[in-house]
């Protein structure tokens, strides 16, 4: 649970003011080792220094020093800056600026901002008494709250607001700069966003999309696959892979995996191929790049252009060249829990094919090739300005959360190796990076015997757990049509009954993780 607090509070603790200093530096303590994040309201600086300014001048004047105003200005300056360093800042809302018939306008800012939380997600702690006379169960004092039993903070599965700490202050800057110049669509922060995507992956042209299912269906348009075709991709991902070929009235052909990486084999790929395939589109599953070059040489020699659907493995490399850039056409998305993702949905393709990134760009705007002339069929696929503008503040921090969840792999498979060593009964296989490899672990997962079993002790601990994927393509009723049941595609569906995500982000603590471990062997 989150603490905002009142400038009472914040001075008492900042000032060690006498009587009040002990019991409010206890609870902000209870409430970081509790996992709560504490706020400073943005309203309230001038407040802050102000009071802070008085405090400090008493405490000079009892100690016989005497200090010029502006010696006075600059210590108590470099106090609330010391103070504030581990604080969040709470950005003061529009709403919040109309309390001019309140008692105490101050206050009432204060009580309008707990209205952004979930209750039980956060409290105001204050001294005021005509604060905590409202009798509303979000405003507490600080002794009151020291007697309160608070849960520790749970584990998540991935840890977005940790990360939404660390970039707040660019990220409302980027937003609001979004709603001044308001060009929602298509708007500045796109191009940039673009600009700055292509010289990551070291490609010509990044497409910005509405989605990383959009963007498979703009890639396979832009290709000209259509009713009757084939494209051969693996039955062990998400329906979107094989629902985008679907759609464009295409067949996928499923091609089973190779059971270390979960990669589609691209040994048993040539087979696949007949004269109505059109495409190859692997996954690069987990955040690993398939086996391109084994890919691409079948590709070639049979003159078929390759797709990575690469959802999971953004910031991965494969022999050194970045994931999106191994192929005719890279496809990643930018879906919340994804390596880079925005708030809400958003996709990208990527390509040095100049004919085909400029058919992908008319096909995201209704097959436009300039204003209302449409040379092609197109769709609606293009990304908000604004979840641009929020992927460009995380893009300042992703190679950091790549090294981060890199780590934080390895790690994982260190103690999990280790433990399994010692009890070879535990059965349970960490995931294999190849050598020339990197991944992004945008899952961490495991195979394991009795994954019910193993997900419901761990739900018991207040661990979650996920399957990706329960259940093969091949095997979805959707793609009953295509008659392909138990048993054509035995490594996916053996795989499928013992795959079980892990928690995992850049933002997983080493404690954290060390008890997933624990309560999981």
């Amino acid at each position: 649970m989150d603490l905002l607090l009142d400038v009472n509070v914040a001075i008492d603790v900042c000032t060690k003011r006498a009587g009040f200093y002990e019991v409010a530096d206890y609870a902000l303590a209870k409430c970081k080792q509790s996992g709560g994040r504490i706020w400073l309201y943005t309203g309230s600086v001038q407040t802050l220094e102000y009071v802070a300014r008085a405090e400090i001048r008493q405490h000079m004047n009892q100690a016989g020093k005497d200090l010029t105003a502006r010696q006075i200005e600059k210590l108590t300056r470099q106090m609330l800056k010391a103070f504030a360093a581990d604080k969040h800042w709470m950005a003061s809302l529009a709403e919040e600026g109309n309390v001019f018939d309140s008692e105490d306008p101050e206050d009432e800012q204060l009580v309008a901002a707990l209205e952004r939380f979930k209750h039980g997600d956060i409290l105001l702690l204050t001294r005021d008494e005509r604060l905590l006379n409202l009798n509303d169960s979000r405003i507490i004092s600080p002794q009151a709250y020291l007697d309160l039993d608070i849960a520790s903070k749970s584990i998540d599965f991935i840890d977005l607001k940790t990360q939404q700490d660390a970039i707040r202050p660019q990220l409302e800057k980027n937003i609001h700069r979004v709603l001044n110049h308001g060009q929602y669509v298509m708007g500045p922060e796109v191009a940039e966003l673009e600009t700055k995507l292509a010289d990551y992956v070291g490609v010509k042209h990044c497409i910005s999309a509405s989605s990383g299912t959009d963007t498979l269906m703009i890639a396979m348009m832009a290709l000209g696959i259509g009713a009757g075709d084939e494209v051969i991709t693996t039955p062990f991902t998400f329906i979107a892979t094989g629902e985008m070929i679907a759609l464009l009235g295409a067949i996928p052909v499923f091609v089973d995996i190779d059971p270390r990486t979960y990669n589609i084999d691209p040994a048993k790929i040539e087979a696949a191929i007949t004269p109505k395939t059109k495409a190859i589109m692997p996954v690069s599953l987990y955040g690993q790049c398939a086996d391109f070059d084994a890919i691409n040489a079948i590709a070639d020699k049979h003159g078929l252009p390759v797709i990575e659907d690469a959802a999971q493995s953004f910031g991965a490399t494969y022999k050194g060249k970045k994931s999106c850039a191994l192929s005719t056409i890279g496809s990643t998305s930018f879906f919340p829990s994804k390596p880079l993702g925005a708030y809400g949905d958003g996709g990208a393709l990527f390509t040095n094919d100049d004919a085909l990134a400029k058919a992908m760009r008319e096909i995201r705007v209704h097959g436009q090739e300039k204003r209302y002339y449409h040379s092609r069929i197109g769709m609606n696929g293009r990304l908000d300005t604004i979840q641009a503008a929020i992927l460009l503040a995380k893009l300042e921090r992703f190679d950091w959360e790549v090294e981060q969840r890199s780590k934080l792999g390895e790690r994982y498979s260190e103690l999990i190796n280790k433990q399994s060593c010692n009890n070879p009964q535990l059965n349970i296989v960490t995931p294999y990076v190849e050598p020339y490899n990197t991944s992004v672990y945008a899952q961490y997962t495991v195979l394991v015997k009795n994954r019910e079993q193993v997900q419901q002790k761990l739900k018991e601990a207040g661990i979650p757990t996920a399957v990706h994927y329960p259940v093969p393509l091949h095997l979805q009723p959707a793609f009953a049509s295509l008659e392909q049941g138990e048993g054509c595609f035995q490594i996916s569906e053996a795989l499928s009954k013992q795959v079980m995500s892990l928690p995992m982000g850049p933002y997983l603590s080493e404690s954290d993780q060390l008890k997933v471990v624990e309560v999981l062997i």
